[in-house]
């Protein structure tokens, strides 16, 4: 890694992506100083890793909390709310980015406004505000560097190629096919919330699992990677792989395909991510190949996961369309795990939803924040209104 530290800032830090990247920071003491941190309301969670760390400077959503922590650490600088968060964004060379939700955009613009490189973990960011990402990124000299497991093994994938490259003939995203592949139309009508809950190969919060359920976690991937890659939804595929030991592929065009394999481990992608050019001597998710390895890979069943072609239909559309159905999913996904609707009428309402919306460029937060806030109502609206 050289002969100076590579100063890192992880926002979203007492979350799943942020506790793992400390897991990677404490193997490389030697190579990365952690400076700047945030994480929402757990400040007392905060103040211990600050005190580990020795870390610069802290964000937190209120003044109470900064009271808070300046009660426990006189000497770290602290920064409030979305403006502070931006703000921390500017005092690294690598910024981790593991907010949940619209709270992270601010994040991802101060990083790339900053010219530091964005390690992202936060989906919204391009699935959402991609217009609004690539207006500042066309003008920047920072780097994103996805951190979810599919997104980082295409970028492993494409070396020193670019999705424009004439080689490169498509990305192709693997998914496990969640806790129902294999199950008919029919079938799906009966099934329950804790079958929902139960996915086949990681550990996550019920809304991302239930997302995987329906399969609206790939298209919403998808859409992250066309905006992320620069590259039309065209030109990006879906197959099951139940293994999840193939994390995405990218087709060239003389029929080569390269593939990232690895174990189901996040601390991977995250220090790939803080580490390129190089890379850490750490063998997360490394296979033995000791024994057997089986991998199969089949194509999703688009009549029995609708929310396939909804996401591309969606990502043909563009402008703030997106962010509508990203709106519209997530109030109807906790609609079913509060036990308002069935499972199978998710999809439903999220595409009944979208019939309202009304092509609109996108040009800044505001407009994005409106959109939002009309989705969510007119999806409400319809789960009020569902038998």
């Amino acid at each position: 890694m050289g002969d100076t530290l590579r100063r890192v800032a992880v926002l979203g830090v007492t979350g799943s992506i942020g506790q793992q990247t400390l897991e990677v920071l404490r193997r490389e003491p030697e190579s990365l100083r952690l400076v700047s941190i945030a994480g929402g309301r757990r400040v007392e969670e905060m103040i211990r890793i600050a005190r580990e760390f020795s870390v610069e400077q802290i964000g937190v959503t209120n003044e109470a909390d900064r009271e808070k922590v300046h009660a426990e650490i006189p000497d770290v600088n602290v920064v409030v709310g979305p403006e502070g968060l931006e703000s921390l964004a500017s005092t690294a060379e690598v910024v981790v980015n593991a907010v949940v939700g619209f709270a992270g955009l601010p994040a991802t613009l101060g990083a790339l406004r900053s010219g530091a490189r964005l390690a992202l973990a936060n989906k919204e960011s391009l699935v959402v505000a991609a217009p609004l990402v690539n207006s500042v990124r066309g003008n920047s000299l920072s780097e994103i560097v996805p951190i979810d497991s599919e997104h980082c093994a295409i970028h492993q994938c494409l070396a020193n190629s670019s999705v424009g490259h004439p080689t490169v003939r498509r990305l192709i995203l693997t998914a496990s096919g969640g806790p129902f592949r294999g199950r008919s139309v029919s079938e799906l009508r009966e099934v329950t919330l804790e079958e929902a809950l139960q996915h086949p190969t990681w550990s996550m919060g019920p809304k991302i699992t239930v997302d995987s359920s329906t399969l609206m976690n790939k298209g919403l991937e998808v859409l992250e990677a066309a905006a992320l890659f620069g590259v039309s939804v065209d030109r990006i595929d879906v197959v099951i792989h139940p293994q999840s030991i193939v994390h995405s592929m990218v087709e060239y065009i003389d029929g080569s395909t390269i593939a990232q394999l690895s174990q189901p481990d996040m601390r991977l992608p995250i220090a790939y991510a803080l580490a390129l050019p190089e890379r850490f001597d750490h063998a997360w998710g490394a296979l033995s190949f000791r024994e057997a390895v089986d991998l199969s890979f089949e194509p999703p069943n688009r009549d029995a996961f609708p929310a396939l072609n909804l996401a591309y239909a969606v990502g043909r559309r563009g402008g703030a369309m997106p962010a509508w159905l990203s709106a519209a999913n997530e109030v109807a996904v906790e609609a079913f795990l509060s036990g308002h609707i069935a499972w199978h009428q998710i999809v439903p309402i999220v595409e009944e939803t979208l019939a309202h919306y009304v092509d609109d460029p996108l040009t800044s937060i505001e407009a994005l924040y409106e959109h939002d806030a009309e989705a969510r109502a007119r999806a409400r609206d319809l789960i009020r209104r569902a038998p």
